[in-house]
């Protein structure tokens, strides 16, 4: 990983001082940082787990490893940065890989650089290709799904991930262009979206279609349901999670399965 990378990845870090003073980090803690970005949070958080402590960090986009192990070096050697999904967390902490944990924070959704770079195919305000991919040598892109899908399975993850109401034109509009030609590009696609819905209000007509195809191509979603229990499951007594979510769907699943968890039983209402 070169020096120019680390530089070009400007990053705000959202909610710091609440993250800060939710997950509370003592000198002598263990704590994960199970989405690294750029690192933002988790030199923050390394900061205050000196002397003693130790800060694991996770992230599935290679240049944000890259960026967060250049950025926690400057503040400590005590850290381990890993490329991988925090849906791995699971498999982390049952091999022993990582130790049980005094706080863990979730930073969902993508980060202002990643949107930002243009190639990375997250927005339609550059024309670029149509990727998606958080880490972007893994997995189907976002062409290979408006491609080859069936329009009624490219509405119903508009929809399901984007809260589209037009979603069933949209997958009838895709499939009819790409007829004519495979749709290559975020402007391309944000094209055939606007066509459909129209311009109204400030929202980019295609903001709901971008969001849910950037949620299906990574899995958003799912690893978010899978992680959040293995997550509970990885913290000591009296430890902390902290999630910062974007949207009602990530919102929902981080309530329904913190309320669950917090419930003493989970029964059936008639049983004593």
């Amino acid at each position: 990983m070169t020096a120019e990378p680390v530089m070009d990845f400007q990053h705000r870090s959202v909610l710091l001082e609440a993250v800060l003073s939710l997950l509370d980090p003592k000198p002598g803690e263990v704590m994960l940082d199970g989405t690294a970005g750029g690192g933002g949070h988790a030199v923050a958080i390394a900061a205050r787990l000196l002397p003693g402590g130790f800060l694991w960090a996770l992230d599935t986009d290679p240049t944000a490893v890259g960026v967060a192990r250049a950025r926690l070096a400057a503040v400590t050697d005590r850290f381990d940065v890993r490329q991988a999904n925090f849906r791995t967390l699971g498999e982390l902490t049952k091999d022993g890989s990582i130790p049980p944990l005094d706080g863990i924070l979730l930073d969902l959704g993508v980060s202002s650089h990643q949107l930002d770079t243009a190639e990375r195919g997250f927005s339609f305000s550059k024309d670029a290709p149509l990727d998606m991919r958080l880490n972007p040598t893994e997995g189907p892109t976002a062409a290979e799904l408006v491609n080859t899908l069936s329009a009624d399975a490219l509405a119903d993850i508009i929809f399901r991930y984007g809260e589209e109401r037009a979603n069933r034109a949209i997958g009838r509009a895709i499939v009819e262009a790409r007829k004519l030609k495979p749709i290559e590009t975020t402007a391309e696609l944000a094209a055939i979206v606007a066509k459909v819905v129209g311009h109204a209000g400030k929202i980019h007509p295609a903001t709901r279609t971008f969001q849910a195809l950037r949620i299906a191509v990574n899995e958003e979603l799912t690893s978010l349901e899978t992680v959040l229990p293995d997550a509970i499951s990885a913290l000591k007594p009296g430890g902390r999670l902290a999630v910062i979510s974007f949207h009602s769907l990530e919102d929902r699943i981080v309530k329904e399965t913190l309320r669950t968890e917090a419930t003493d039983c989970i029964c059936p209402p008639r049983m004593p």
